[in-house]
């Protein structure tokens, strides 16, 4: 179904770049809230500039106060999100008074400390409430419910001895960094007993606290492989995630009654192909030789261009050599062999040189920077790439564990989106995304329009920090360039506004052209960024292998392949879309997953891992906060 809007008024466009403030929301009704019927939903995504309030002797105009704000003050700016020192959850005492009773099936609680064999269940049930456990409120919750009830026999202890059941949970959380968890996490100190002298008090009393810290760990365990250590949301602003609710609830009883109960805890590592492909990569550089493999160093301090000379030309001719691949090895073995040490950036290397740039996905010209340079000697040690998978397994574990047969997933360290359907990928291009001072967030949504002939909505955070400038110095500037200004729904001229004053509930937006900063089409999938999928008339961009410059959004080296792969259609129906030259939105027929990520490590079509640039830097926040997980967790009762 297509929907056409010709009033200006009511396609105001949801906006890139927005900058999150603790301000009013903006009141214009846009195109997308009349698609989804969700005005409020949209009203909380665009937050305004808060100002201060107005006073006599403002100065007059159109706009709202700054308060009579001095013109020589130094401009208002809006700022974005911000990385936050992270905050462990909390760490309870599990609540053991309530494992007191000592009734248990076939057993009778021995108060003579006789020792009797036949009492012995019920005597270590009467320690469990001597025992102290810290968890978090989930683990202490499932604890609480397994041994509060005394039908309920001891997982892990067999008369006086832990039984064969516990050493395979053992074993399991002893190999967590298999699956890039911390084993320290769910180290178990099994009980120190004499056999040759125990005291059946001592003996009961470490048997009871034995097993309920290994449930507590195996709980744990099972609770960090689903939904990860770490809480994604506490690192910035930037992360947006609904966390995982796991079910801990038949976690013990599963484990008791499971004929191998190692192999019940492994299974509930994730099992996607993804995860599988960055588990087997870590378990291969772990076996390697622990990061100690020669590594070669090329310097440049400028770009090295054909027909320059240097004398890194034969670090530059080894590392494609060592890290290119067989077909290319293959290929150029001429060259490779013929190689005698010359200075000379000469024709047959830079033809070299761009094949291998060609098969790294960079812009195969010859020209040699740092991320050819990066490319070619390998980039990380092993030590930084077993970092970069360990990092992504655990923000795997934020995504759904199926990624759906059919979804988009842009990936914001390769500048790369890929559309899957029917399980393969069967489209990807290059992207723009944000620059580090306008972060694209890492979140989940759905696709649900296509948007052509887009009006651009200009957010607040432009308008104050990059617009407002020039409009002090020019009031005209927006009337020239053909925006269109509204002051509290109302238009106006851009010269008829105080920009001295609030920007409350001024807004301003680029109507459709050949030059609008949304191109052509953009696709939604509303969200409280104000992130979307756009194209660009700023072509040139896709042609740079560093390409975090946009404002926030995404914008598409081919949206119109993109928009026909989510709509179901034909790039032709698209041209015939955007040739209407009305602004119009068009529904997917499904609502489309759509991963916006961010992994350093990830698997390519072939299963193959590839690594990345952290361009936001992103990765040492969650090294970070695993750091300060793990301590809080070692930290003693």
């Amino acid at each position: 179904m297509t929907f056409v809007f010709k009033s200006a008024a009511s396609a105001l466009a949801i906006s890139c770049g927005v900058a999150v403030m603790s301000a009013a929301p903006a009141h214009a009704y846009t195109l997308m809230d009349m698609l989804r019927g969700d005005r409020q939903r949209t009203q909380s995504t665009i937050f305004m500039d808060q100002m201060p309030p107005g006073r006599v002797g403002q100065r007059g105009g159109v706009g709202g106060s700054l308060g009579g704000l001095d013109p020589e003050a130094p401009l208002p700016k809006v700022s974005g999100p911000r990385y936050y020192t992270y905050k462990t959850e909390t760490l309870q005492f599990v609540d053991t008074g309530r494992f007191a009773d000592p009734v248990v099936t076939g057993a009778v609680a021995d108060v003579s400390g006789s020792g009797d064999a036949s009492a012995e269940p019920a005597v270590q049930r009467r320690f469990l409430a001597q025992a102290k456990v810290r968890a978090n409120a989930d683990v202490a919750k499932a604890l609480e419910a397994y041994y509060g009830d005394s039908r309920n026999p001891l997982v892990w202890v067999e008369g006086n001895q832990i039984n064969d059941r516990a050493k395979s949970a053992m074993l399991v959380l002893a190999d967590a960094s298999f699956v890039g968890l911390d084993p320290a996490d769910y180290a178990v100190q099994t009980p120190d007993i004499d056999p040759a002298n125990p005291d059946p008090a001592f003996r009961d009393r470490a048997l009871t606290q034995f097993e309920l810290d290994l449930s507590a760990k195996v709980l744990a365990f099972v609770q960090d492989t689903v939904r990860g250590r770490i809480d994604p949301n506490k690192i910035s602003g930037y992360h947006d995630f609904q966390r995982k609710v796991v079910n801990l609830a038949p976690v013990l009883k599963l484990a008791r009654l499971s004929p191998d109960v190692g192999a019940y805890i492994a299974s509930r590592s994730p099992d996607s192909p993804q995860f599988q492909a960055l588990k087997a990569e870590l378990a291969k550089l772990r076996a390697a030789d622990g990061g100690n493999e020669e590594r070669i160093v090329v310097s440049l301090d400028r770009l090295l261009r054909p027909g320059d000379s240097s004398p890194e030309i034969a670090n530059i001719v080894k590392a494609i050599g060592k890290h290119g691949s067989e077909t290319l090895r293959t290929d150029h073995a001429a060259t490779l062999a013929a190689y005698a040490g010359s200075i000379d950036y000469s024709p047959d290397i830079v033809s070299l040189v761009e094949d291998f740039q060609k098969e790294r996905g960079l812009t195969p010209d010859g020209v040699i920077g740092q991320a050819t340079v990066r490319a070619m000697t390998g980039g990380d040690t092993n030590a930084s790439k077993i970092d970069k998978l360990v990092v992504a397994m655990e923000q795997a574990r934020w995504l759904p564990e199926d990624l759906g047969s059919r979804y988009v997933m842009i990936n914001q360290p390769a500048y790369m989106v890929y559309y899957h359907n029917d399980g393969k990928e069967q489209l990807s291009m290059r992207v723009v995304v944000g620059g580090k001072n306008n972060q694209t967030y890492f979140f989940d949504d759905e696709i649900e329009t296509v948007e052509f002939n887009p009006f651009w909505g200009v957010p607040q955070s432009i308008i104050i920090n990059e617009m407002l400038p020039k409009l002090r110095s020019d009031p005209n500037y927006l009337d020239q360039l053909g925006y269109e200004v509204e002051v509290n729904g109302h238009a106006v001229a851009s010269s008829s506004v105080d920009w001295y004053g609030s920007t409350n509930n001024v807004s301003v937006r680029q109507p459709p052209s050949s030059d609008n900063a949304l191109g052509e089409l953009k696709i939604l999938f509303p969200n409280s960024h104000a992130i979307y999928m756009h194209d660009t008339p700023s072509k040139s961009f896709f042609k740079r292998d560093m390409r975090a410059l946009s404002h926030g959004c995404v914008r598409l080296a081919d949206p119109r392949a993109m928009a026909a792969a989510v709509l179901g259609t034909t790039v032709d129906d698209v041209a015939k879309q955007i040739a209407s030259g009305q602004n119009h939105a068009v529904r997917v027929p499904q609502k489309i997953p759509v991963y916006v990520s961010y992994f350093t490590a990830w698997p390519n079509k072939d299963g193959v891992v590839e690594y990345f640039d952290d361009v936001y830097g992103r990765d040492a926040y969650v090294d970070k906060a695993f750091d300060a997980t793990s301590k809080a967790r070692g930290a003693q009762i």
